[in-house]
């Protein structure tokens, strides 16, 4: 189809990217601050008009590739570094905790409720929402001061939740490395912070590009580690002083990220004056919508614990049958596979949410629903032109891909292709993931933080059985390959009953709309996928394990998108033919 058909099906999508902003209505503008005594931004100037979702997600975008691209690197060291046997496993378990503690306490509501309650108090409040803002970081910093303490010296305790099958030198080693890493907690608390405020300012780029410093500390923390320690270490044959440099390296990336994030809060105009007085701040109306919302995050994080769990009983138990370390079947394997996983949807998915909950959420306010409707159905299509064909491309690249990406140093390329076969079952997740979030982000946008906490209860529960029942009745080595089903029914319950509810409640989802899209999406996928699958066979039978891998998915990767954009074309594929328009108009500008 050629681009004058294409502007016929979808006219106001292309006539939005040639402006480089989103289609449909304007943004409603936000209430100027007026009190000079308590503003966030220069009194008597309007805030500026907020950029539009396109752009918006073109910064994110490319910050995201950025940071995502380091982070790869930053997983490839440290895969190199410690492997995906016991030392491995111990990290991942000692790097999750913290974050899974500031989610569990304060993460999962900053998204969900204080965008929409800062957003509405923006426009609404006569300071622009700036004496709340104030109230809100002076009680956040003070509990996360609190928790990061406590968290240190229970780091014993939380490994025994996290990781109770550990035993020995490894539990040792864990509780080290926690034990450094859960002082990030204040800093990943400070950057959340942060954040939230500059996606209330509209400023989506910082939060997108900051954590490449990050990245790069703490793969100098781990390029370090390895020159010092050496490849092939152990639980056994690691120091404390090693462990303690890698640590520590992780934790200074964390502290950099943050301290940027909030130089960039400042130069927004956001002027921080110690606030704790509450009565009047609106926080009840926030904390009562917040009691609902830490249901959801404590089922979600429920659901991390049990997969730590099962997948650290499962690794040692798989050692303890073999009578040896087991490279990738372990919490390390099922890490390192989620990172990959997650790479599309962040890459995508997130920079078009991120940039859409202030949006829905402003809408709402202003009584449009139809607009809410519209943004949800375009962000979801636009999302998945390219989130399907990269989907399916995980798929054949999964296990030649890991093999190119982490088969290093201590990653052997056995323990490479055990992340590819995670991975390949991955893969089947990413467009139901992201329609979950894209779901939950409606949910938040009108306010309603209980159903999807109750919708999230039968999600988990789904999640947990099938977690132990994996663990209880498959082999241990095999446990970790079928995890990501456990994961993956969380998100399918979710989005199925999520989107039932919505369709009632906004007098429908523009479903067929959504469904003709991707339908299309995957027939056009399917030569490209063929294709792509007998490259790997053929470079499949080459001598050697890492070239053979890399030429796979180059020319399967190439000549799959090419066949891919020409059979989308031929399908009148509108959404796919968005990009390419924004893409041509962008060049034409340059």
């Amino acid at each position: 189809m050629g681009e004058r058909e294409q502007r016929r099906v979808m006219p106001e999508v292309f006539e939005a990217a040639e402006r480089d902003e989103p289609p449909g209505e304007p943004e409603p503008g936000l209430v100027p601050a007026r009190d000079p005594e308590d503003v966030g931004d220069p009194p008597g100037e309007p805030p500026p008009k907020p950029p539009g979702v396109v752009r918006s997600g073109a910064v994110m975008a490319a910050g995201t590739v950025a940071s995502r691209f380091t982070g790869f690197l930053r997983t490839v060291v440290i895969g190199a570094a410690l492997g995906t046997a016991l030392l491995g496993d111990a990290y991942q378990a000692a790097e999750m905790i913290p974050f899974t503690v500031y989610q569990l306490l304060l993460g999962g509501l900053l998204t969900s409720v204080f965008v929409p309650f800062l957003v509405k108090r923006r426009m609404r409040d006569a300071d622009g929402g700036a004496a709340t803002e104030r109230r809100l970081v002076g009680v956040a910093l003070a509990g996360l001061a609190v928790l990061t303490a406590v968290a240190v010296l229970a780091a014993d305790r939380l490994i025994s939740v996290y990781a109770g099958g550990y035993e020995g030198r490894q539990r040792e080693v864990t509780v080290l490395l926690t034990r450094l890493l859960l002082l990030q907690i204040f800093f990943i608390g400070v950057s959340g912070l942060s954040g939230t405020l500059l996606n209330v300012r509209q400023r989506f780029g910082a939060p997108m590009w900051t954590p490449v410093v990050n990245n790069l500390i703490t793969m100098a923390a781990g390029l370090a580690f390895l020159w010092i320690a050496g490849p092939g270490r152990t639980t056994q044959t690691v120091t404390d002083a090693q462990l303690t440099l890698l640590g520590l390296g992780s934790a200074a990336g964390t502290m950099a990220q943050s301290l940027l994030l909030a130089w960039t809060l400042r130069a927004a105009g956001f002027r921080w004056r110690p606030r704790f007085d509450l009565r009047g701040s609106g926080f009840g109306e926030a904390l009562r919508t917040a009691v609902w919302m830490l249901l959801y995050v404590v089922v979600a994080q429920a659901g991390v614990l049990v997969t730590a769990n099962v997948a650290t009983r499962a690794g040692r138990r798989a050692a303890l049958d073999a009578g040896h370390a087991v490279a990738g079947s372990g919490l390390a394997a099922y890490q390192f596979a989620l990172v990959v996983f997650q790479l599309p949807y962040a890459v995508i998915a997130v920079s078009v949410i991120t940039a859409l909950l202030p949006r829905m959420s402003a809408h709402v306010a202003g009584g449009r629903r139809d607009l809410l409707r519209d943004d949800f159905s375009r962000g979801l299509r636009l999302a998945c032109a390219l989130l399907v064909p990269l989907s399916l491309g995980m798929l054949v690249f999964a296990v030649p891909g890991s093999v190119a990406l982490f088969a290093y140093g201590s990653m052997t390329p056995d323990g490479a292709r055990r992340i590819g076969a995670v991975l390949t079952v991955l893969a089947v997740m990413v467009v139901p993931f992201t329609l979950h979030q894209l779901l939950m982000r409606v949910f938040y946008a009108l306010g309603d933080t209980r159903t999807p906490s109750l919708i999230a209860v039968p999600a988990g529960v789904a999640q947990a059985v099938t977690a132990f029942a994996l663990l209880r009745f498959v082999p241990a080595r095999q446990v970790v390959l079928w995890l990501p089903v456990a994961y993956g029914l969380f998100y399918l319950v979710g989005a199925v009953w999520s989107a039932l509810v919505l369709r009632r409640r906004l007098g429908g989802l523009d479903g067929r709309r959504i469904a003709r899209t991707l339908v299309r999406l995957h027939v056009a996928a399917l030569p490209a996928m063929a294709f792509a699958a007998a490259v790997v066979w053929g470079f499949g039978h080459m001598h050697g394990d890492r070239l053979p891998s890399v030429l796979a998915v180059v020319v399967g990767g190439l000549g799959g998108g090419a066949l891919y954009l020409g059979a989308a074309r031929l399908l009148h594929v509108a959404e796919l033919g968005y990009f390419t328009s924004l893409a041509r108009s962008r060049l034409r500008r340059a």
